[in-house]
């Protein structure tokens, strides 16, 4: 059952200092003449960012992915910290459902998976914290003329470091033409495949503020099955169950594909292993294929392995990478024209995101997880998001929709649903058939 409100409140209360973003907020320094940075806020209060709320009878699913679609809804408000947390009571079978909300800017998805050790444990007995009671005070706002002091060190730093690197370079000469050398293929190869916009489709339309959501439950192990036998990684079977789905959806809505690869936006991380349970966004987005003309489901796998192959051994990651770390010394207006070339919305259909989440079961307040489905977002003039998340043995997909450009998403959830069984019986075929 649902923890009482009191209880969760105190357990969220003792793990904050794991996240110390959690108590601040946006700030911009005066006449924007400086990066936005984060600040304590003076007023938090843990009672506005975590919720309770409960489900009508008789509490089913259908429900609660109602629920989950309203809350996708609502924008964060920007004054405050950027999160929220749904405690949800009136779920059938004594079962109790958290909806987690977090601001991009405040996480990515690679880095939030570690960081969720800060509310879940690996024990049904809470973890306890020596310090969990001392009291928080939020340090003071800064003044205007100390925002804009803060915004000439933060540059000065990020001068330093330029010539740091340079002075470097000089001394290895050599080495240092073959970064360069690297890095602008990178930069070229990235800016010129951004130049090739997505090809249209009816996912990709303007949107209006309401979401729909659905969810799909699968196998790791089934999952990992097909890509060892037929070959791929896990990310390249999950392509070929999305772009099989929306074969058969544009179908139903009297498109032709022949001819037709639609793109997805896969979000990449470039977070180093060490830096791993840091907060903030290191992630950048790549052009992943859904090749929707392909008929043949193990044709379909190929192709999306071999393509992102490619991807991968090309330059692009890296040109995406270098527009990242630029922005650390980039004014505020260029730091937005790079984000839009790493980010622009024109460039692909749909975000598909697998994020790889723990294989152990984990509790909260000693009850113990079930199942894991994750929310993405909705960019401008894209109908839809497909997150994936494994959890021990799950693989499990969210797929979030524009309310009125995919009112029926539920049939792009059975697309994928029915795409799995018949890739897996594909590959047993494959696997027992002699040599």
């Amino acid at each position: 059952p649902a923890p009482v409100p009191e209880e969760f409140l105190d357990l969220a209360r003792s793990r904050l200092h794991f996240v110390p973003r959690s108590r601040q907020r946006i700030m911009q320094p005066p006449l924007e003449s400086g990066r936005w940075f984060w600040a304590d806020d003076p007023t938090f209060n843990l009672e506005y960012h975590v919720r309770r709320t409960a489900l009508p009878a008789p509490g089913d699913e259908q429900a609660l992915l109602a629920l989950a679609g309203r809350i996708a809804s609502q924008q964060l408000d920007r004054q405050k910290p950027l999160w929220e947390m749904w405690l949800i009571e009136g779920l059938s079978e004594g079962r109790f459902p958290l909806i987690s909300k977090s601001h991009h800017a405040l996480i990515d998805g690679i880095a939030g998976v570690d960081l969720a050790t800060g509310i879940f444990d690996r024990d049904p007995l809470p973890a306890q914290y020596d310090h969990q009671n001392r009291p928080w005070r939020a340090q003071s706002e800064p003044t205007g003329s100390e925002m804009l002091a803060g915004s000439a060190i933060s540059a000065a730093k990020a001068t330093a470091g330029i010539v740091g690197a340079l002075v470097g370079a000089a001394t290895r000469p050599a080495q240092a033409w073959r970064g360069v050398s690297e890095v602008a293929g990178g930069v070229s190869e990235f800016v010129a495949a951004g130049l090739n916009p997505a090809p249209a489709s009816p996912l990709n339309k303007p949107i209006g503020p309401h979401r729909r959501f659905a969810v799909v439950r699968a196998d790791l192990a089934e999952v990992k099955e097909i890509k060892n036998t037929l070959g791929g990684t896990v990310n390249d079977v999950v392509l070929a169950l999305v772009t099989a789905s929306i074969r058969k959806w544009l179908h139903s809505r009297g498109v032709q594909t022949e001819g037709l690869e639609l793109r997805a936006l896969v979000p990449v991380s470039t977070r180093p292993r060490e830096n791993r349970g840091e907060v903030g966004n290191k992630v950048v987005a790549m052009r992943g294929p859904l090749p929707v003309y392909i008929d043949d489901p193990v044709a379909r796998l190929r192709h999306v392995h071999e393509a992102m192959n490619d991807l991968k051994d090309s330059k692009q990651a890296v040109g995406a990478e270098v527009l990242v770390n630029a922005q650390g010394f980039a004014p505020p207006t260029v730091l937005a024209q790079a984000s839009r070339l790493n980010f622009s919305t024109r460039f692909f259909n749909m975000i598909v995101t697998n994020v790889p989440g723990p294989q152990v079961p984990l509790y909260v307040v000693g009850r113990k997880m079930e199942h894991v489905f994750p929310i993405a977002f909705l960019p401008r003039n894209h109908g839809l998001a497909v997150g994936i998340m494994s959890y021990n043995g799950e693989l499990n997909f969210g797929l979030l929709g524009d309310y009125d450009v995919v009112p029926d998403i539920d049939a792009i959830a059975d697309g994928i649903s029915e795409a799995l069984p018949e890739l897996l019986e594909l590959a047993r075929e494959r696997s027992a058939a002699p040599a």
